[in-house]
């Protein structure tokens, strides 16, 4: 109406005016539909540049490390790299194949899919024989030993990397995240020549469960060597960083992709082992690791045979999404008792910064703390008593909402199984971020730099002594962020197309 007003007040006829109206209407959707349209091509266009260089120059044949200098003259993994390897621990080669699957998917640009095969090729390439991968893959393997030799000396407190055992490891998702990665492009593409590699990879996650369910750190088993005097924790029953959860996860995935009952089953006998492992009450959490009499076990030299806070959280988490997974309820039964040991550890001293200690001691419940012990500038060794450290400050203490986690499992359990599979999260493994705003991804754009390269600032903690030394902090390339940014704008794309 107020149009039509409009119209006769300048004198144009009621006719005339709604030819006006609804021009005006038609150039304006126009319009927006010419910026959502500009937005989106901007978008892509950023993708496409900011994966153009990380691939063709920052890249090692289609494998990644985690953190490099804006000249990329020094490189990192979870420790300084040589310049010859590529790491498969994640966030490196595994997470940024993961991605560009993705973002093959999302945008059917041949050129992901061409990148992933890439990322791809480099990964089979360096895939043991057994079907495993090691943290990293090293194009010059004959100098490994030697440097396996010197990281003693370098890296204080990265136990893993102090012996050559020549096997794969499960540790942080890095055998998993590479087997995940190439099913789901086998499974995107339906090339035949990753299905080999991604079976291969399977069956040694199969080979390599003992018959309770558990998993053992590193596999083939290598028990030869020794940490600090106590036996090699690689062979123990293993909950630490992931390594149960992400073998159920994968097998799960590789079970409803490839539809293999032998997959479901090791899945399932694997779930079970987490009834087997918690402690009885009233100390009803978890350990890290489990010597073969079940009991908690040493691993290095810092993580004491004990009750774990952090892996008890992790276990309940896991045994959550085990009921979504599965509808079973049983998987929520261990959960109140675990919640009601976390009650009865909190430790009020610790407050404001902390509630709990990072370990308890089996039988007396009393807390633990390592300590480091410095010599010549270096952490030398570690020790684990009962008084309080310096490394409260770094990783000895928690903060724990013991109220909010018994709110959550209520509300969990009280939802049918009907419900709760009708409300699982994204798929694990995938990030699921927030979807950006216009303003937020046109930002997003403009902080590329000319080649391509997303900076970010990056802390680097000082491997010979990371408790009393600062980190380094530099700007520059970070492969988490990349593949964050990418699924930011992946997210962008995808919210935008639903609204059209």
């Amino acid at each position: 109406m107020d149009a039509f007003r409009l119209g006769s007040s300048r004198g144009l006829t009621p006719v005339m005016a709604a030819v006006v109206f609804w021009g005006f209407l038609a150039a304006a959707s126009g319009h927006a539909q010419v910026a959502s349209q500009s937005i989106r091509e901007e978008v892509l266009a950023a993708m496409a540049k900011a994966t153009g260089f990380m691939m063709d120059k920052v890249a090692d044949k289609g494998g990644f490390l985690w953190h490099y200098s804006s000249d990329l003259s020094r490189k990192w993994g979870e420790i300084p790299a040589r310049d010859s390897q590529i790491w498969v621990q994640p966030p490196s080669t595994p997470t940024v194949g993961a991605m560009l699957v993705d973002a093959y998917k999302a945008t059917g640009d041949k050129r992901y899919r061409e990148y992933a095969g890439k990322t791809a090729d480099v990964l089979i390439w360096g895939q043991g024989a057994s079907g495993g991968w090691h943290y990293f893959i090293d194009f010059d393997p004959a100098g490994v030993r030697e440097w396996n030799a010197e990281a003693p000396n370098n890296f204080r407190g990265w136990e893993e990397f102090y012996h050559y055992y020549g096997n794969a490891t499960f540790d942080d998702d890095t055998t998993t995240s590479a087997i995940r990665f190439l099913l789901r492009l086998y499974n995107t593409t339906l090339d035949a020549k990753y299905r080999p590699a991604v079976l291969l990879g399977i069956e040694f996650v199969l080979e390599a469960q003992y018959k309770n369910g558990a998993w053992p750190q590193r596999f083939p088993l290598k028990p030869e060597y020794s940490h600090d005097g106590r036996p090699d924790y690689s062979v123990h029953y293993t909950f630490n960083d992931g390594v149960a959860a992400n073998n159920i996860y994968l097998l799960w995935e590789a079970y409803e992709t490839l539809g293999d009952e032998r997959y479901l089953t090791a899945a399932r006998t694997g779930m079970d082992f987490y009834f087997a492992a918690q402690l009885p009450e009233p100390q009803a959490g978890w350990a890290q690791q489990y010597s073969f009499d079940l009991k908690p076990a040493w691993g290095r030299s810092y993580e004491p045979s004990a009750l774990c806070t952090a892996q008890t959280l992790d276990n309940i988490r896991d045994l959550q999404e085990f009921y979504r997974l599965t509808g079973d309820r049983r998987f929520l039964r261990p959960i109140p008792a675990a919640l009601d040991w976390l009650q009865r550890s909190v430790i009020p001293s610790l407050a404001p910064r902390a509630t709990h200690a990072f370990y308890y001691e089996v039988g007396s419940n009393a807390p633990l703390y390592p300590h480091h012990v410095v010599k010549d500038g270096k952490i030398d060794h570690y020790v684990v008593n009962h008084e309080p450290s310096f490394m409260q400050a770094h990783s000895a203490t928690m903060k724990i909402d013991v109220e909010k986690l018994r709110q959550q499992y209520e509300v969990l359990a009280s939802q049918s199984p009907e419900e709760i599979k009708a409300s699982r999260p994204t798929e694990h493994g995938r990030p699921s971020p927030e979807t950006p705003s216009r303003e937020e991804v046109s930002k997003l754009i403009q902080s590329l730099d000319s080649r391509g390269a997303w900076l970010s600032d990056i802390e680097v903690i000082d491997t010979g002594n990371y408790v009393d030394n600062p980190p380094f902090r530099f700007r520059g390339i970070d492969t988490r962020t990349y593949v964050r940014n990418m699924y930011r704008c992946l997210a962008f794309l995808s919210a935008e197309g639903e609204s059209k």
